[in-house]
Formats: structure tokens, C-alpha cells, sequence
């Protein structure tokens, strides 16, 4: 299906929604440097563990991202963990940055994906999970596992 779309998925963080309960979604292009698109092309060319946005000067900036340095490139490749302007409309930033100034609230990248050649990120609005939160979500994972175990089993009796 994502093919039909014109949608092909770079990196997933897998961790975030371990993590953090996602309260909203948005998408955002990124500005890139010519050597990064080409690394994200090549398979596993990045990584989202451990990045937000951060909100500086009515800006937003992708921050801790690590995109592997590309392989051809010469001297003029990029530094693998700089800040990355999101492109964002004002008043989208200005929401957002509203937003995270609440308690508990931030804003990191969900998926990069590419859409229809362009590199894009969906942002998530999460809040933090309490331990007790994320054990919850474990156990319930591993219920639905077990029952899809079990109808299986007696589709094949």
C-alpha cells in the first residue's frame, strides 16, 4: 500500500511509543544538504533514538538525529548529528511550541518517510509514560498475542 501512495518509510521510533503516550500527529518537511538525501536513500542510513524538536528563535530544529555520513561523499559531507530545520508553517510552530510549554508535553519525530521524492517527518505531541504505564502496555501486547495464538490454533483444528 505504501507504494501506491508514493510513500516509502526511511526510519521508524519504534521507541517513542514505548515510551510516550502520542496525543497528536503532524507532518513536516525537513531541510537537508544534498549528501544526507543521498545517505537516507541507501538502506539504514538513519537513526531517531534519543531526538526531539527543539523550539529556538520561531523556528523548529530536529535535534539528535543521527544521519549516517554517505559513503561516496567527499569532503563536503555532513556532520552526522547537526540540528535540521523543520519546515513548518508560523502558526503551526507557534501551536506546537504552545503546546510543549505545558507540563509534561514535547514534541518528537515519529517516522521519516519519503513522499513523492520529498524527505518528511512525522512529529508526534506525546507525554512521558510512567513505569507503570509501560508495564500495562506490555501486558496487554502480550494478551492479544496469546489470543491470536489461541484463534489460530483452533482455525487449524
Amino acid at each position: 500500500m505504501a507504494e501506491k501512495t508514493g510513500e516509502k518509510l526511511i526510519v521508524s521510533n519504534r521507541r517513542a511509543f514505548h515510551d510516550y503516550h502520542v496525543l497528536d500527529r503532524l507532518e513536516a518537511g525537513i531541510s537537508l544538504q544534498g549528501t544526507e538525501v543521498k545517505s537516507l536513500r541507501m538502506k539504514g542510513g538513519m537513526q531517531l533514538k534519543d531526538s526531539y524538536i527543539d523550539f529556538e528563535k520561531g523556528e523548529a530544529h530536529l535535534v539528535g538525529a543521527h544521519i549516517n555520513p554517505y559513503e561516496m561523499g567527499n569532503i563536503y559531507n555532513h556532520a552526522p548529528e547537526r540540528p535540521r530545520r523543520l519546515l513548518l508553517h508560523k502558526r503551526e510552530i507557534l501551536k506546537l511550541a504552545a503546546r510543549v510549554a505545558e507540563k509534561g508535553l514535547t514534541v518528537i519525530p515519529l517516522s521519516v518517510y519519503f513522499k513523492k521524492g520529498r524527505v518528511k517527518v512525522e512529529l508526534g505531541v506525546c507525554q512521558g509514560k510512567h513505569t507503570f504505564d509501560k508495564r500495562a502496555s506490555i501486558k496487554d501486547r502480550e494478551s492479544r498475542r496469546e489470543m491470536d495464538r489461541a484463534v489460530k490454533d483452533i482455525r487449524r483444528a
